[in-house]
């Protein structure tokens, strides 16, 4: 639901990510956390040009 609200707003649905990541699991939150900011930068600025 919330991916097709964010589609009403204009924004992309790829900006919105659900990972379950246990807190024994460092390693693959610290992927999860770099993989979606570098998918971020990739989409560019905000389309609503307002910080997310």
């Amino acid at each position: 639901m919330t991916r097709e609200l964010l589609d009403l707003m204009g924004i992309d649905k790829e900006r919105l990510v659900l990972e379950w990541v246990s807190s024994a699991e460092g390693g693959r939150f610290a992927e999860v956390v770099t993989s979606f900011t570098q998918k971020i930068k990739d989409l560019g600025k905000n389309p609503l040009g307002v910080a997310a």
